[in-house]
């Protein structure tokens, strides 16, 4: 286990939080295996009932630590971020998202295989892919359009809008928003509550309400190799160059 992912359960009901403040809680590939091996034991447990992510302080996460991916090796084995990804979005039993601030780039992904989302009301959602040299990954390209309509998913994904928490419900990205004091006392409620329900049930209306996996993880499988294209371009090199150097990069 990672030293920045923290596991707690409580009430039947296990929650994993993201505790890198210092980098605002932004995810290396350690720390991807570690949340994908978390998943993966709540899924095969009879205990663990629900799952809870969310984040320390006052973000949720600013996304992938682009440092660390760009000396990772991308040849081999499933790197532990495709792990992740696998974990999150084919996992049988409930998976919650507490947002306590900022969800940037897979801090928004992860979202779309989440049953449910809550925010607080600082919390904002941004996928800046395309102004890192990058592709939308974890089948946001096919499921945020699903969840917020083509406009605003190409708004958000091309041109790099952040919505605020009210925006982000309205259009249906998360479940409900919440006072930033009260969030997470209201998911723990919410949580509880569904691990009190019927195991079974829970898992098999999951699987009815996402019976479109099968497209979801060839979507995801394609833009993965996108990705990883991207991670070894000059346009991702020029973008961890000039975020070494302090300045603006640029793409001419």
């Amino acid at each position: 286990m990672s030293d920045y992912i923290t596991l707690q359960t409580l009430d039947q009901v296990t929650t994993l939080t993201i505790n890198r403040a210092q980098k605002r809680n932004a995810i290396t590939q350690e720390m991807y295996g570690a949340m994908a091996d978390a998943l993966k034991a709540y899924e095969a447990s009879d205990t663990q009932r629900a799952f809870v992510i969310t984040g320390a302080e006052d973000y949720f996460t600013a996304g992938n630590d682009l440092q660390d991916f760009s000396m990772a090796d991308h040849t081999g084995d499933l790197p532990p971020v495709a792990r992740f990804l696998e974990a999150i979005s084919t996992c049988k039993k409930p998976v919650i998202a507490a947002v306590n601030g900022p969800a940037i780039g897979v801090g928004l992904t992860m979202l779309l295989h989440c049953d449910l989302v809550y925010a607080a009301e600082s919390a904002t959602f941004t996928a800046p892919f395309v102004k890192l040299g990058l592709v939308p990954e974890a089948g946001s390209s096919l499921l945020l359009a699903a969840s917020v309509g083509m406009p605003v998913a190409n708004d958000i994904l091309l041109a790099g809008r952040t919505l605020q928490a009210s925006e982000a419900h309205n259009y249906g990205l998360i479940s409900r928003v919440f006072p930033d004091t009260e969030l997470q006392a209201e998911v723990a409620a919410i949580g509880k509550h569904i691990a009190s329900s019927a195991p079974e049930a829970l898992k098999l209306s999951k699987s009815l309400i996402r019976h479109q996996r099968d497209k979801v993880a060839a979507q995801m499988q394609s833009e993965a190799e996108l990705f990883v294209a991207q991670l070894k371009s000059s346009e991702f090199s020029e973008v961890v160059t000039a975020m070494m150097q302090k300045r603006q990069p640029s793409f001419s």
